[in-house]
């Protein structure tokens, strides 16, 4: 019989390592522990606030949840300092000024990535001229093509398809379904299944009898930590690279057009499209079915709304939303100002 909602972390599923004593678990989060457990006791997972018990570590990062907090049996709750005086008798608060990042970092131990495994599928091809490093795991009828290179722990997924001459830095991991061409990997980059990477970019010219086709003669360059939601596509460039930058996590179902240049620690959210040549600068958050016209700027550290359409450069530090897309303020008036009008 199947159960919902049971404790997270199913062994059939995740890996699990631990007990950690308290003292260990503290250390990970960055937080400071208040409560009369001793610095050795153990705990043995993490669980949400209404089903864990003395043996876990809970988490609380919104008011709404106070009312659970007062009732759980957990052992320990990651928390801020607003509300540490909040937890009950028995229970010890790990208290941080980021209590989420603490609590990604004490599930994370006990929940590590399970590392690569020397192994090679049977079934996989594997070109010629090829160079894998150490601790490389390539899954069934994965195929990789002539002069391709693979860094050290990496792990390519099932039916994975690497063509000729990429190349993936040390701890990448390349999911099911995924097919790289022209493309440069950096290290601990993450490409989740389905993901299309360095294809033709959108790019023809009208002649006489239809369209011609303008070839695509660059490539893909993911810099480091760069992570790539199932089935996105990201475009290979034109005349230059198609570029992202560090640490930019990229959504499912996301499309990357040629040419087009995203900064560091960008964050592009589910079914966003970014069109050709466009150019983001480092930090700049794009929420879900936001569209980008091609060649314009973005600034650093700019927000763009959910189903924005943008349509001009966006300044560093704006929040826009709407389409066309303006600022949060003017957007908003102008709802108010339409409502107003529609009551008379």
């Amino acid at each position: 019989m199947m159960v919902a909602d049971q404790l997270p972390g199913d062994s059939r599923f995740f890996a699990r390592s631990g007990p950690f004593t308290l003292e260990r678990l503290a250390e990970a989060a960055g937080a400071e522990a208040r409560g009369n457990a001793g610095t050795d006791t153990l705990f043995e997972g993490v669980a949400p606030l209404h089903a864990a018990g003395p043996q876990h570590v809970s988490f609380l990062d919104n008011r709404r949840y106070l009312p659970l907090l007062k009732e759980t049996g957990a052992g320990a709750v990651i928390l801020g300092p607003a509300f540490a005086d909040r937890v009950p008798e028995g229970c010890t608060a790990l208290v941080s000024r980021d209590p989420y990042l603490a609590w990604s970092r004490v599930a994370r131990l006990f929940h590590p990535v399970p590392p690569a495994r020397a192994k090679r599928h049977p079934t996989a091809v594997i070109g010629e001229n090829v160079i894998i490093g150490e601790q490389v795991e390539i899954g069934p009828f994965a195929v990789i093509g002539d002069g391709a290179q693979i860094g050290d722990g990496c792990v390519i997924g099932a039916h994975a398809t690497l063509g000729d001459h990429v190349v993936l830095g040390s701890g990448c991991r390349i999911g099911s379904h995924v097919t790289l061409s022209h493309a440069l990997l950096g290290e601990r980059v993450i490409l989740y299944p389905g993901v299309r990477i360095g294809q033709d970019g959108f790019g023809f010219a009208v002649g006489p009898d239809g369209f011609e086709s303008v070839p695509q003669l660059g490539r893909v360059i993911l810099e480091d930590g760069v992570e790539v939601g199932a089935n996105s596509t990201i475009d290979r460039g034109s005349m230059r690279d198609t570029l992202i930058g560090a640490g930019t996590r990229i959504d499912n179902l996301v499309q990357i057009g040629h040419n087009a240049r995203l900064g560091r620690c960008c964050i592009v959210v589910s079914q966003a499209g970014v069109s050709g040549s466009t150019e983001i600068e480092d930090f700049v958050t794009i929420a879900a079915q936001a569209g980008l016209i091609g060649h314009i700027h973005v600034g650093r550290k700019a927000r763009i709304g959910a189903q924005c359409g943008v349509m001009n450069d966006v300044e560093a530090g704006a929040d826009v939303i709407g389409s066309p897309a303006m600022p949060f303020r003017e957007f908003f008036r102008n709802v108010a100002t339409l409502r107003r009008l529609s009551r008379r």
